[in-house]
């Protein structure tokens, strides 16, 4: 591949910037999709990959992915990306996490970091010493910020409510079976919630031994990690990492309908026809999963609290029902139907 111009998924990104910090282990991508409504704002992740050109890619399809999302959550902020890459001489080290605070400060405000896989609002601490365009930070109870976690699990948990009643025709989730693919932070918080209301639970984890611990927890089924998807469920609910429904996958499916928080669950734009096709109601990633960065964003933006915060992802399953209100008077799947909304947001429509 000649450059990042070349990637598929550059889609007329602002900035992508590559960072090297020799002393102290630093290897580092920042994507920045859009500033046409603000900062560009989205968490950072430290992950390890088969290779560097496959960060870039995660880097620009985040990004724009945290441009739709603010735009369909009606903040005011663009959307960027940041991945710090994980592997020998690049432990997640105090003078790691320094130097790529020093490098989001170089940019000038473009681009807002927080937590995002591998981070913690604990490294957000370390991080802010070097730069102040930084949210996620631990707050005070009752204020907007902190752990974006569990908003985002709050957000997801009301999406599947509203994909129940669309497509189930359920008013509650009692006994309805949902499948939770990851139940870390957020599919963990999600299954918590829906636990409550009676749901019948299945979870999976790379981690099998916290999908047991959770599942005994709750009175659920564990099942291996590769299996969640192929089971026999009312809701399949992703919450672990994305492109996980291809061709294969989506063929394989026994569910009616897709409802979770992993961000770019679609392996390839043609998989949300594919879906579609197959008649199961899908509820676009990035539409779902926006109760953490309307959390972290109002933060950083310095105004609302703790009820700001939740009576804003009480609105998700209001953008949910205008997404799948247009999907079915134009044909169109749930995917594109979101993209075309966010895209007029963000200017580019």
């Amino acid at each position: 591949m000649d450059s990042v111009w070349e990637y598929p998924d550059f889609d007329d990104h602002e900035g992508i910037h590559l960072f090297r910090d020799p002393a102290s282990g630093l290897t580092a991508v920042v994507a920045v999709h859009s500033t046409h409504l603000g900062p560009g704002m989205g968490g950072v992740r430290y992950w390890s990959y088969t290779d560097k050109s496959k960060a870039i890619t995660d880097a620009l399809r985040l990004s724009r992915g945290m441009s739709f999302k603010n735009a369909m959550a009606d903040l005011p902020l663009g959307g960027g990306k940041g991945v710090i890459l994980a592997g020998p001489g690049a432990e997640k080290t105090p003078e790691l996490l320094a130097a790529f605070g020093r490098a989001v400060e170089s940019l000038g405000g473009k681009y807002v970091t927080a937590e995002d896989v591998g981070i913690t609002d604990v490294d957000m601490v370390q991080i802010s010493a070097s730069t102040r365009h930084v949210s996620g930070l631990p707050v005070e109870h009752g204020n907007a910020g902190g752990d974006p976690g569990p908003f985002t699990a709050l957000g997801v948990f009301l999406g599947v409510k509203a994909a129940a009643e669309r497509g189930l025709g359920k008013t509650d989730m009692a006994g309805v079976h949902v499948a939770i693919q990851g139940v870390g932070s957020v599919g963990g918080g999600l299954a918590r919630l829906l636990a409550k209301e009676g749901a019948k639970l299945t979870l999976a984890d790379v981690n099998a031994d916290r999908a047991k611990a959770l599942a005994d927890e709750l009175g659920a089924t564990a099942t291996a990690a590769d299996e969640i998807l192929g089971i026999e469920a009312d809701i399949i609910s992703p919450n672990a990492l994305g492109a996980i429904l291809t061709e294969a996958s989506i063929a394989a499916l026994r569910t009616t309908i897709i409802a979770g928080g992993a961000n770019n669950q679609l392996a390839t734009h043609a998989d949300g026809e594919r879906l579609k096709a197959r008649g199961i109601l899908y509820a676009p990633d990035y539409v779902i999963n926006a109760g953490g960065i309307i959390n972290v964003g109002l933060e950083y933006l310095g105004h609302g609290d703790r009820a700001e915060v939740e009576e804003r992802i009480h609105r998700i399953p209001d953008r949910l029902r205008q997404v799948w209100d247009e999907s079915e008077a134009t044909g169109d799947p749930a995917s594109d139907v979101a993209d075309r909304i966010a895209k007029r947001l963000i200017g580019r429509g």
